[in-house]
């Protein structure tokens, strides 16, 4: 081979070296833009996936929503927000204030126990009821079953005292009240199960409207708020005429019917 062929062929081949390296520079080069690219996009990502859940962390939950809703008040309330609620014939001169979470399972044996003796005695003329109902349930078992079954009551109350009296007692019948840990009474569905045994909500389509729709959620916000304000700090708690019914312990209600009648009658008496 010629001297001049041996440099020609040195010279493509570092034409051909040279080349392969630009080829491999461009090829790097391009591979950092997708990798830079790649983590802007990771980056913004991130940022955005922070971003909204700070968002959604910041957004009200639904019942701290349900504060600005318009109130819709149940019939056969009284009050500026409908929350004073007093069922019993007109002549009885005392009233019995009934304070009550319908997740409070110390409610549930209450009513379980005493509950028909109570509605005797109103529908006799005994005495009125008025009840006010708690949620504080809902803060230290955490839920929303309370004020759900609080809003549904309300549905109830809407069509008649009565209907809210039977609601009442099947919400807390042992067939049908949860355990305080089992936040059943967040499902519209169990509430309108429930509401089936009682005859004026079976099948009620208006009732289960206002149910599905939360038409008294804030009406059940209003009446925690009056229970808030009441200074009683348990459930069930009872009083009339401004001092506590309690039971034989002088601290709790009574929870059996003998203890009941005791009590109420030296109430009536008072």
């Amino acid at each position: 081979m010629s001297k001049r062929n041996s440099q020609a062929s040195k010279m493509a081949a570092r034409e051909r070296l040279r080349q392969e390296r630009e080829r491999e520079a461009r090829r790097a080069k391009v591979k950092r833009q997708v990798v830079v690219a790649c983590s802007v996009v990771g980056v913004l990502a991130i940022a955005g996936g922070i971003g909204y859940a700070v968002v959604q962390n910041n957004k009200p939950g639904y019942w701290e929503a349900a504060k600005d809703d318009r109130l819709v008040k149940p019939a056969h309330t009284t009050g500026a927000k409908g929350t004073t609620v007093v069922i019993g014939k007109s002549g009885a001169e005392k009233t019995l204030e009934m304070y009550e979470d319908p997740r409070c399972p110390v409610c549930a044996s209450f009513e379980q126990a005493v509950g028909a003796t109570v509605d005797k005695d109103v529908e006799d003329g005994k005495y009125k009821i008025r009840y006010i109902g708690a949620t504080f349930i809902d803060n230290g078992s955490p839920g929303e079953g309370s004020r759900n079954a609080l809003s549904a009551m309300g549905a109830a109350l809407n069509v008649s005292s009565d209907a809210f009296l039977e609601y009442k007692t099947a919400l807390y019948s042992a067939k049908y009240h949860p355990e305080e840990t089992d936040d059943k009474f967040k499902d519209d569905a169990y509430l309108i199960k429930v509401a089936d045994t009682v005859d004026a909500l079976k099948d009620n389509k208006a009732f289960q409207k206002a149910v599905k729709d939360g038409t008294y959620d804030k009406w059940a916000l209003e009446m925690s708020a009056t229970f808030d304000k009441s200074g009683v700090s348990a459930t069930p708690t009872l009083k009339m005429d401004g001092k506590e019914v309690v039971g034989s312990d002088g601290k709790t209600a009574p929870m059996t019917v003998a203890e009941y009648r005791t009590a109420i009658d030296k109430a009536l008496k008072a």
